[in-house]
């Protein structure tokens, strides 16, 4: 049976940009109240205005939070500012992430920290601090977002895939501990979305300028599906009880060609990737 969200409260992380920005939208149709958290203090204020202009002040019931998800106090104190300001707290939604270019050689281990911290450590303090928030409502829901380097493991993607595999294993794990429970759980896997998370990538020091110019434009080929369409798809699923979510047809073909080839798919990849340089070397990343 679907979930009616209405009435409920929405924690979302990352909010001031992408996906988290675009399920900021999405969930004021679904009359939830928001508490919308970013580290980026313009980017939120924008996503609110954004909120407040499309539909009216009175119709959005919110509050914007700036928080570095990476620090254990600050998310303990999120928490509790959630819970004071709404006084509940239903549905949270651990979205926020960045990316890192580079070889494992070509980056640091501080980088490397830097990385984990918020994608996958960021997660946890998220769960930890509202969970037994979300334990006191008689129905409740937790989103992970991993991404298809979760399920795949390009070259060049150490830190990053380290990271959305561990969401991942992190959400199963808590999928079945919470089996039975008021509470659901959905991991979320998605394929080439266009949001700035590339453009704004820390860059190895060991990275040449022209590797991360073609790195970009190899991006902006692929990154192709809007965020208001992931984040359609992420509430559908959250309204359905879906365990995992998969946004995009690219990550359902990447999903499937790791199954059938667990440990050749890479090679089959490098092919295309091949192309796709060749194509922006010959027409310019346009």
């Amino acid at each position: 049976m679907s979930w009616n969200l209405k009435g409920g409260v929405a924690v979302v992380t990352g909010a001031g940009s992408g996906i988290g920005r675009a399920l900021a939208h999405r969930l004021v149709t679904e009359k939830m109240s928001l508490a919308l958290a970013d580290v980026d203090e313009a980017g939120l204020a924008e996503t609110a205005r954004e909120l407040i202009n499309r539909f009216g002040e009175r119709k959005v019931s919110l509050s914007t939070h700036v928080v570095n998800v990476s620090d254990a106090p600050g998310m303990e104190a999120f928490a509790s500012d959630v819970v004071q300001r709404h006084g509940k707290a239903t549905l949270l939604i651990n979205n926020a992430g960045v990316a890192l270019q580079g070889n494992f050689e070509e980056i640091s281990l501080t980088d490397f920290e830097w990385l984990m911290n918020i994608n996958f450590w960021g997660v946890v303090y998220g769960v930890r601090n509202f969970l037994p928030v979300l334990r006191r409502q008689p129905r409740a829901h937790i989103v992970n977002v991993s991404s298809i380097y979760g399920i795949i493991s390009p070259a060049g993607q150490t830190a990053y895939s380290a990271s959305k595999f561990a969401v991942r294993g992190f959400t199963e794990a808590l999928l079945h501990e919470l089996a039975g429970t008021s509470i659901g759980v959905s991991c979320v896997h998605p394929g080439g979305i266009r949001t700035p998370i590339a453009k704004n990538a820390r860059v190895g020091a060991g990275v040449h300028p022209s590797i991360r110019d073609m790195n970009l434009a190899l991006f902006e080929r692929v990154a192709i599906i809007p965020p208001d369409v992931a984040a359609d798809r992420i509430v559908r699923g959250v309204r359905h009880n879906e365990p995992r979510i998969l946004i995009g047809k690219d990550a359902i073909r990447l999903d499937r060609l790791q199954r059938l080839m667990p440990v050749r798919y890479w090679k089959v990849m490098v092919e295309q990737y091949d192309k796709e340089r060749a194509r922006i070397t010959k027409e310019g990343p346009g």
